[in-house]
């Protein structure tokens, strides 16, 4: 190793013996060479050859400075103590970004620049211009270590490199070989785990086979077992009954001897009452009950005066709760109107008379004098109740109107009250609502005192149903002191006009509800003035004048209109549909529809029987629609296919519709997925199709009403069974052709099913149904032969001359 070769020297750290031009490994080597690399990385592809030189230029001073390595301390001290480093480093990163044209009179410049800002001041950048200005470093600190030989760090060898490499083949190996090993493992333990399975698998098998053998066994044991359990149930009631009779004899006597001590109770209760009610919050508290006295006191709210009676005789807690003023603020004497007497409604109110603010006793029919005067007595009183008083005349109303001038809330309907009350009426500044239904004894007269004086000018509510003595002029004094109704109720009135209503709005404008059941006698003329108002709800039924007109009024002046009811209008035809469409606010429609109703979610047109294709057309483009019934119309499928484009209908009842075949149903179920309960009973042109779309496309039916279709057979319940697991509801009633088989699938199939209807249903057996229908709760069954109104004979023969039932099978 001590040998020289032609062309080899020593390496500057003394350990290889390496050429130096190529194969040098010291640092000034591969200084040599990262720069080079450097260099030849830097700019475009133009400016390669300059950075290149650039490197040359450095790397040669880099071989004389190499020698540092092996210089004194003091010199290598001496270069890192001024930093020399630093500005090698600003000016060879200058020279590599800048490229002068002149690099010594670039340096100078940049040398002048750093004496000037001195030493301290030198960063790496400051030789670059700011538009030049790279974001990272060209010459790394470490490289600039490596090129004056101020790194000491132990440098590559070649016995170092095959150290390495050893190292890195045995872990590799040894790597691959444990991968191998785990392999070969997993495998095993595969092979294991499958054996395991079949032998698990084959044990299985057994096991299933003796269940099927034992499963039919269990069933014949099943039978008898639902027989024995109908009987245990019939036995249980009879003993239920039995236990219960003993229970109220216990119970009674229990009473009796509660009576006894009542004298005690009471003693105690006015000896601790004493100071007890000076104010209204209760501060009771009973180690033995179980309920806070806020929770008692919302349960005692919703007892009548009986019960309630009979609670405070429970405990001295509860006698102590029943008597906070919270209770009797709303006394309603209407649910023991058959027992109740002055002397109790006396003693109640002179007790609570200051905290009463309801009071209801409709058809206290035993009230008289007395009870009136006391209830002039309750000053706070705001809502009274007198309806079906018999006892009440002029000269007591005079009494509550010195005493109660805070009511807001007033019936006296059903009452025996002249002109004489009305005229008492302007005692009540504040009263809202008034109540005179089938008031038979006032007159025109009467009711002019309404306007007179103070009036009842604050008046939003006036109900004068039955009330058939009012003309034309009465209702002309109503409007001049009342302008200020809202809600006008006049139900079973037939002497009821046109000219009634004209008089009545020509000053009530802020009339909004209507209602005017059994009025025949009104027509478009009615509906032509109320137009003027701002009508949001209006009901109407029984009334062979109105037409289509009123529709048209209602949609050009009513925009706001929400509540349409006119049931038995014999008039109103498809036209009305198309008249009312532009309503937008719509939420109630119970004889017609409009196809912009965006509210509008409920529907009924039942045995509309002018209702035809043409109306139910404007529906289809109504996606807030979600229950409908078209029973007894004349849509037919064309009608039914434009309604499956809603896509939210919920709730489809079409029965008793003749026109409708299984091509409307299954049109329908195709646009939508969201329906659960369908009615298409008495549609004897209805099959197996109809119900079979409606069962693959509708899943979430919990409700499904055939009867009457004599079609149908024990497929339609199998495509039901199939696909419609949460069925809680079916009626087959009629379906002639159904068997046993049917109940089979239900009974498989429909595990949540509750309630089953089979009337007249010939070829379902009493076997069947006590097997398949023992669990729920409800079913119907008999074997007779369908009646004449359902309109086809025992082997489904269309009558000829049918008779159109009144009422259907429950």
């Amino acid at each position: 190793m001590g040998e020289r070769r032609a062309g080899v020297r020593s390496c500057p750290r003394g350990r290889d013996r390496v050429p130096v031009p190529a194969g040098c490994r010291c640092r000034a080597g591969r200084w040599r060479r990262a720069a080079a690399g450097t260099a030849g990385h830097l700019g475009p592809r133009s400016s390669r050859p300059r950075a290149r030189c650039y490197a040359t230029a450095a790397a040669a001073p880099s071989a004389a400075m190499a020698s540092l390595g092996t210089a004194s301390p003091e010199l290598r001290a001496y270069f890192s103590r001024h930093n020399l480093l630093h500005v090698y480093e600003v000016l060879l990163c200058g020279l590599i970004v800048m490229r002068p044209e002149d690099p010594l009179k670039f340096l100078e410049e940049k040398l002048r620049e750093i004496m000037e800002k001195g030493l301290d001041a030198v960063l790496w950048y400051m030789c670059i211009d700011l538009s030049l200005n790279p974001k990272l470093k060209r010459i790394s600190e470490t490289y600039l270590n490596t090129v004056f030989g101020l790194d000491g760090e132990q440098l590559m060898t070649e016995e170092l490199c095959a150290k390495a490499w050893d190292f890195y083949s045995r872990n590799l190996m040894k790597l691959y070989f444990g991968g191998w090993i785990k392999y070969n493992l997993l495998k095993k333990n595969k092979r294991k785990k499958v054996k395991q399975k079949m032998a698990l698998a084959v044990v299985h098998y057994n096991v299933q086979i003796l269940r099927v053998i034992i499963q039919k066994w269990s069933m014949w044991v099943q039978i008898h077992k639902e027989k024995m359990t109908l009987a245990v149930k019939r036995l249980q009631q009879i003993f239920n009954k039995i236990y219960l009779n003993a229970v109220w004899k216990a119970w009674h006597a229990e009473a009796h001897c509660s009576l006894k001590t009542k004298a005690y109770f009471e003693s105690l209760a006015k000896e601790n009452q004493k100071g007890c009610f000076e104010s209204n919050d209760l501060t009771v508290r009973h180690k033995t009950s179980h309920l806070p006295e806020e929770a008692l006191l919302q349960i005692f709210c919703y007892v009548n005066l009986v019960d309630l009676a009979r609670c405070a005789q429970v405990s001295q807690t509860w006698m102590l709760l029943t008597q906070n003023s919270s209770l009797w603020s709303d006394i309603n004497f209407s649910s023991v109107k058959h027992k109740v007497q002055d002397q109790i409604v006396v003693n109640i109110l002179q007790k609570w008379r200051p905290y009463v603010l309801r009071l209801n006793l409709r058809g206290c029919y035993s009230l008289h004098w007395p009870s009136f005067k006391t209830i002039s007595e309750c000053k706070n009183l705001q809502d009274l109740n007198l309806s079906e008083c018999q006892g009440l005349n002029d000269e007591s109303m005079r009494l509550i109107s010195e005493g109660c001038r805070s009511l807001l809330y007033l019936n006296l309907s059903y009452t025996g009250i002249t002109n004489g009350t009305l005229r008492l009426l302007s005692s009540f500044p504040n009263l809202q609502y008034l109540s005179l239904a089938h008031c038979r004894k006032f007159t025109d007269k009467g009711l002019l005192y309404l306007s007179s004086g103070k009036g009842c000018h604050r008046l939003i509510y006036l109900d004068l149903s039955g009330c058939i003595q009012i003309s034309v002029d009465g209702f002309r004094n109503i409007a001049s002191g009342c302008s200020g109704i809202q809600d006008l109720l006049i139900n079973k009135m037939p002497t009821l006009t046109d000219r009634c209503i004209q008089a009545l709005v020509e000053k009530c404008q802020q009339i909004m509800s209507v209602v005017f059941l059994d009025s025949p006698h009104l027509s478009d003329t009615a509906f032509k003035a109320l137009a003027e108002c701002k009508l949001v709800k209006v009901s109407i039924e029984g009334n062979n004048q109105i037409t289509d007109l009123s529709f048209k009024l209602m949609s050009k002046r009513c925009p706001y209109i929400r509540h349409i009811h006119m049931a038995d209008c014999p008039n109103i035809t498809d036209a009305s549909l198309k008249m009312i469409s532009p309503l937008k606010h719509i939420l109630v429609l119970n004889v017609a529809d409009c196809i912009r109703c965006h509210e509008l979610s409920y529907l009924n047109l039942h045995h509309c029987e002018n209702v035809t294709d043409a109306g139910i057309e404007a529906l289809g483009n109504m996606s807030s629609l979600i229950s409908i019934d078209l029973s007894g119309t004349s849509i037919s499928d064309m009608g039914l296919r434009s309604l499956g484009h809603c896509g939210k209908i919920k709730e489809l009842s079409i029965s008793e519709c003749k026109n409708i075949s299984d091509t409307g149903i299954q049109e329908f179920c195709k646009g939508t997925k969201y329906l659960e309960h369908c009615h298409v009973s008495y549609c004897p042109q209805l099959t197996d199709e109809a119900v079979k779309t409606m069962a693959f496309h509708c899943h979430r039916l919990t409700s499904v009403n055939v009867a009457g279709c004599p079609k149908m057979t024990d497929t339609c319940i199998q495509y039901l069974a199939a696909a419609c697991h949460y069925l809680h509801f079916l009626d087959v009633s009629g379906c002639i052709h159904l068997t046993d088989k049917a109940l089979k699938y239900l009974w498989k199939g429909c595990k949540q099913l509750q309630i089953l209807k089979m009337l007249y249903c010939r070829n379902i057996t009493k076997q069947a149904v006590l097997k398949y229908t023992a669990k729920l709760e409800k079913q119907e069954h008999n074997d007779a032969d369908p009646p004449s109104w359902l309109g086809y004979d025992r082997d489904g023969n269309i009558l000829t001359f049918t008779k159109k039932h009144t009422s259907e099978p429950e």
